[in-house]
């Protein structure tokens, strides 16, 4: 299985932190947040990774380089022109992440891991998998205090919806099939995730889990000190 870390974004809620370095590089616990991220997939036994890189993507690349020396094997997916938010980004990405030149809806195309770069979490990658009818799989969290509306409701501990109260909050990890994608392959530009997710929630193509271990997202100063301190 192959895996997508996203790391393409600015980091403007980090600033000053940002204003040099970029978010993938800022330390924790003085391990920085992408290698966390690869850490994590490590243990999973995932070591087939895209990064997608923008701003100040090239200390990116400078510090992983081809992964050889953190024990995986890194291709990058350049944002250079300018980041293409979480959708944009797997799409572009997409060639890289099918399995062996796969076209999307080959017998032989796989599902692949995305992480966000600046979330911890104790979530074990290797159980991510998609149940049958499922396009796509999300770990959920309890809403935390930045997002107290929540986003999404999860029913018989696995069917995604939006109705009733959003007591959970996407944590920034799941698993897609390339097909996820497929009526968006022709977005050359900038595209979010939610409106896929939602488009999935409609034809139940969409499941989830709800994970209650360890997560901390790391969007600004407050909870970078708030992660280091803990």
């Amino acid at each position: 299985m192959k895996a997508m870390i996203l790391a393409a974004g600015r980091g403007e809620r980090m600033m000053p932190h940002t204003k040099n370095t970029p978010k993938p590089l800022i330390k924790v616990k003085g391990i920085a947040l992408i290698e966390h991220a690869i850490n994590a997939l490590k243990r999973a036994n995932i070591t087939d990774i895209v990064i997608n890189i923008s701003y100040l993507g090239e200390q990116i690349q400078a510090h992983l380089k081809n992964g050889e020396n953190f024990g995986v094997n890194i291709t990058y997916s350049d944002e250079s022109s300018g980041a293409l938010e979480t959708a944009g980004g797997i799409i572009k990405a997409l060639p890289l992440l099918v399995s062996n030149g796969e076209p999307l809806g080959g017998l032989e195309s796989q599902p692949f891991v995305v992480i966000n770069s600046d979330v911890l979490c104790d979530y074990d990658l290797s159980k991510l998998s998609l149940p049958t009818g499922s396009l796509a799989h999300l770990a959920l969290i309890n809403n935390p205090d930045h997002n107290p509306e929540g986003d999404f409701t999860l029913i018989d501990n696995q069917k995604i919806t939006l109705i009733k109260d959003k007591n959970l909050t996407f944590s920034g990890i799941g698993i897609y099939h390339p097909d996820f994608f497929k009526n968006h392959l022709q977005v050359q530009g900038k595209l979010a995730l939610y409106p896929l997710l939602k488009e999935a929630i409609d034809k139940n193509q969409l499941s989830g889990e709800h994970h209650q271990g360890y997560w901390q997202d790391i969007g600004t100063p407050e909870r970078l000190e708030k992660a280091n301190n803990t």
